[in-house]
């Protein structure tokens, strides 16, 4: 009995994908050649796999039930071909893809570019900004790695707490009251990060234990845009003191929050498929190093020892 592999890839992308067309893109193949590679698949299986539903394609009950088998068997395939030999970051040539938010990007890739530009030139690094859905990318193998705040549930996604961050008041250093304490901090409008124009996010808890409210004036979906905003007129912002402090421009300070939260984890996640390969480790440890030395860098919350001004409620 001969056996063709690569089917089983084909298999995971569609059965991921639900689609003929995005399971093509995500191999990087021609939708005619992805719908050869189905028809393969479906004369091995005996079982149609996906049937058109309108203008969708919805997996057999057959394809459901080995959905997460045949995923966890491509990534032990990908595992167990991958090189485990120590690679030349100096010889090595290619494209990584991370995603994280602004914040983190504005922290991070200053420190790593002259890594990349001294020991190895012939890497490029792909940033992409977060997702504003829950598609699962390390698992559709679109990104190679992902750094966050949360630490994902999925058994084939390894993850490594790298760095932790905790939360800060940024505000003109002349603004009229006292935002670490409640009055103050309800005291002026707010601009609210959301990438997702959301107008609420972690701290409305804590605001709503308190029996006190806030007006939120502007979101928006970047904190160096927060910041610009407060930076001209009496607003504040929320940001984060470790990734924050690189963006905090003249004229700005910080201030403790009215209550401590709790400290927010720096997750860095990857794919199971790539725990052996030589230049992805390269570059996970490249990352956890530079995060992890950023820990002991000054925070937005160290960044100003000014008394408050005399406007203070």
């Amino acid at each position: 009995m001969h056996l063709d592999l690569n089917l089983l890839t084909a298999l995971d992308a569609l059965l991921d994908e639900g689609s003929v067309g995005a399971a093509a893109d995500r191999l990087h193949l021609s939708q005619p050649a992805m719908s050869r590679t189905l028809s393969r698949i479906r004369r091995a299986t005996g079982d149609e796999i996906l049937v058109r539903a309108g203008r969708a394609m919805l997996p057999t009950p057959y394809a459901e039930e080995i959905r997460d088998e045949v995923h966890e068997i491509v990534t032990r395939a990908h595992a167990v071909l991958a090189p485990t030999a120590e690679i030349d970051p100096g010889t090595l040539v290619r494209t990584f893809t991370l995603q994280c938010n602004d914040v983190v990007a504005d922290a991070l890739l200053p420190r790593l570019a002259g890594p990349f530009a001294a020991t190895a030139p012939g890497v490029c690094l792909r940033v992409l900004g977060e997702a504003v859905t829950t598609v699962d990318e390390l698992r559709r193998g679109t990104v190679d790695l992902q750094i966050s705040d949360e630490f994902p549930q999925h058994p084939d996604t390894r993850t490594a707490a790298v760095a932790t961050d905790s939360l800060t008041v940024v505000a003109r250093d002349d603004l009229p009251c006292n935002p670490s304490a409640w009055e103050g901090f309800t005291a002026v409008p707010h601009v609210v990060v959301s990438r997702r124009g959301r107008t609420h996010d972690r701290l409305d808890g804590l605001i709503e234990r308190h029996n006190v409210r806030r007006t939120v004036a502007f979101t928006v979906p970047t904190l160096s845009l927060a910041l610009r905003t407060v930076a001209a007129h009496d607003l504040i912002t929320v940001a984060p003191a470790l990734f924050g402090a690189v963006l905090l421009p003249t004229g700005l300070r910080s201030y403790p929050l009215p209550e401590p939260t709790p400290p927010i984890p720096v997750v860095l996640a990857w794919h199971a498929r790539h725990d052996r390969d030589a230049a992805h480790r390269w570059l996970r440890d490249l990352i956890t190093t530079t995060l992890t030395a950023m820990t002991n860098a000054p925070r937005l919350s160290d960044q100003s020892s000014a008394p408050a001004t005399d406007g203070d409620v």
